[in-house]
């Protein structure tokens, strides 16, 4: 069976996001064809793609080798999400569809329960999920994908820590959601960019020690489609 090009480039991106891979460190064809069980052919593409996305640089007598982002580059990252997310929250104003909203109260609703009862343990992953919800309500494929380039860049190049208050985290949450419920795209920007300004102090660079240094081998049964 033939592996997408695709879904090796969504494998070899998770590994480099997760650290198993470390900035500067070659990537062979051929290591990475046998890590992943496929053929050399879809590596080539996939490291094309990842090069294209800023996540692989080609050196000149080392070939494919994992990109070392300056730290302007990395506040860089957080600069443009601050612009392009409270763009999306507009969009979703006019463009959100009941089964985006529903997704969106569903997680507000989750969020807070976690709170109340004292169960943080899938906050973030509730709140990525929130944004990536909120980004595809906007109806609009280049600027969800660039969002999602976004997300993956800057999980690879900072530490999230916990926010001080989630409680006021998720009633923001819930108030974009309600300026997005009534169409007023023009308060969902304002408290989504207010929002991101907020978040972001939660974010620290990440430094040699927040580098996994194993995992089990990624085969041809579990790269993702």
């Amino acid at each position: 069976m033939r592996i997408p090009a695709q879904s090796v480039c969504t494998a070899i991106r998770d590994d480099i996001v997760a650290g198993l891979f470390a900035r500067g460190s070659r990537l062979t064809e051929e290591v990475l064809a046998r890590r992943y069980g496929v053929s050399r052919v879809p590596v080539r593409e996939a490291l094309r793609t990842l090069e294209s996305e800023g996540f692989v640089t080609t050196r000149r007598h080392a070939g494919a080798c994992v990109a070392e982002p300056t730290e302007q580059e990395a506040a860089d990252l957080l600069e443009l999400r601050a612009l392009l997310e409270p763009l999306a929250a507009s969009r979703a104003a006019a463009r959100r569809t009941e089964a985006h909203l529903k997704v969106l109260r569903g997680l507000v609703r989750l969020g807070q329960d976690r709170i109340r009862r004292a169960q943080g343990e899938d906050l973030r992953s509730l709140g990525v999920w929130f944004h990536e919800t909120l980004a595809q309500a906007s109806g609009s494929p280049g600027l969800i994908a660039l969002l999602t380039q976004l997300r993956h860049k800057i999980a690879w190049m900072y530490v999230v820590e916990q926010p001080t208050l989630p409680a006021e985290c998720w009633a923001e949450h819930g108030a974009i959601v309600d300026a997005v419920a009534r169409g007023d795209a023009e308060r969902a920007r304002s408290l989504a960019a207010r929002h991101a300004e907020r978040a972001f102090s939660a974010y620290r660079l990440r430094g040699p020690v927040d580098v996994r240094t194993s995992q089990h081998a990624v085969n041809t049964a579990s790269v993702r489609a």
